[in-house]
């Protein structure tokens, strides 16, 4: 089934990418209505897919947090998770900046540079503190689910599967439905599942009749270097995550490739969500732990995200003819480090925090414009890239709790919850 739903996904891709091109080309005066209908697919898939996460998320977190028994556990669990996240972002950002320095692409692509006064359209407002607050602390958990705050459920969930934890066997059947919960939230996500070749097709359809492959053409040099350096960041995390978990690194990539080409194809990480949880459960993760560092994943440790930062930033230097200093490209790392942590349920977070960093180093926002129109393409690679880090870490954390399970017995645990249901 995963099989053949994968290759459901690559059909959707080639025959979005090839009908949106046709309307572009051959249909000019039509194209824009195709866009706008096509873009339906994935708006529905995507708001089915946002019906799903919030009550997952909190059931499976809730009920990992609760088995692990006491505070002491989480907060270990959590140290582990961090320090993680810390080391793959720091290594990201780096890449990065190295990567575009070689390749250069700002002064190869000879780009005519935008009016250093023209305003890009991208709001910073989301990464002031009192922002970053709003995002983390909730005042109401039900407006938390109600608007996806992933960052919120999870602090929400924090304390209420801690006090579960606290109450000892008294909790006990309050922790199995929600167990229950989560798996029967899992079985609807396979069902929604089935929607997603649609999906892919209409996202496809709809970016390529608006902007043409020409886009592609004008920015293949940045976008080439720019996939290059995300492969050589998988290659990095999967040579570091194959130090800890050891061979069995490569059965979980093939295990994340179907999340991985979904993410690639609706430009969202988020869509990917449910599939990931399932497949790190099949390869032998804790769910307990699975439940825990793949949702706060999802708000500190965006690996393709943070690889596009550093990349964006030295491009839009470059196209100016401005240098940076070792000194200054050391402190622009610290600032992404601390900023990129503070963009949780932001809209287009990636081009937020860019926005905010350029002037920082005195480079013209403007330079924004440059990216903009091929936004949509690079968000493919960086979310697939989110969900191969993301995968990567919970497997990680997981084989330092000694809670990863051998080949075989994740697919038969996740089979007999299966069967429980059925």
């Amino acid at each position: 089934m995963p099989n053949r739903l994968t290759r459901w996904i690559i059909i959707g891709l080639v025959l979005g990418i090839a009908s949106g091109y046709i309307a572009y080309a051959y249909f000019p005066e039509s194209s824009a209505g195709f866009a706008q209908v096509a873009s339906l697919l994935p708006t529905v898939f995507l708001r089915l897919i946002k019906m799903i996460i919030a009550p997952l998320v909190f059931t499976t977190l809730v009920v990992g947090i609760a088995k692990m028994g006491d505070i002491a556990t989480v907060g270990r669990v959590g140290g582990k998770a961090l320090a993680w996240f810390i080391g793959a972002s720091l290594i990201s950002l780096t890449l990065g900046l190295i990567l575009v320095q070689i390749f250069e692409p700002g002064k190869a692509m000879q780009l005519p540079i935008p009016e250093a006064n023209a305003a890009s359209g991208v709001t910073t407002e989301g990464l002031s503190l009192t922002n970053f607050i709003a995002h983390t602390i909730p005042t109401s958990v039900v407006d938390a689910m109600a608007r996806n705050e992933i960052l919120q459920i999870v602090v929400f969930s924090l304390f209420f599967g801690t006090a579960m934890a606290a109450l000892g066997q008294r909790s006990k059947v309050v922790i199995e439905v929600f167990d229950v919960i989560a798996h029967v939230m899992l079985k609807v996500t396979g069902y929604v599942m089935n929607f997603a070749p649609f999906a892919v097709f209409g996202a496809l359809a709809s970016t390529v009749a608006k902007e043409g492959l020409g886009i592609i053409r004008v920015y293949g040099l940045f976008m080439g270097e720019f996939y290059f350096a995300l492969m050589v960041l998988w290659i990095v995390l999967i040579v570091l995550g194959g130090l800890v978990i050891g061979p069995r690194i490569l059965q979980l990539v093939r295990r994340i490739r179907e999340p991985a080409i979904l993410a690639f194809s609706t430009a969202s990480s988020e869509a990917a969500y449910p599939k990931t949880l399932e497949e790190l459960e099949r390869f032998g993760c804790s769910n307990r732990v699975a439940s825990f560092v793949l949702p706060v994943g999802y708000s500190f440790n965006l690996d393709g995200s943070m690889m596009y930062c550093t990349f964006a930033v030295l491009f839009i230097a470059q196209v100016y003819g401005i240098e940076l200093s070792i000194a200054q490209q050391i402190v622009m790392v610290a600032i992404l480090m601390l900023t990129s942590k503070g963009i949780a349920g932001v809209p287009r977070a990636s081009l937020v925090v860019i926005a905010a960093t350029l002037p920082q180093f005195n480079i013209p926002e403007a330079g924004m414009l440059l990216l903009l129109g091929i936004d949509h393409f690079l968000d493919m690679g960086r979310s697939a890239t989110n969900v191969v880090g993301n995968s990567i870490a919970t497997a990680v954390v997981s084989k330092w709790e000694g809670e990863l399970q051998t080949n075989g017995s994740g697919e038969a645990m996740v089979a007999s919850s299966e069967s429980r249901l059925s």
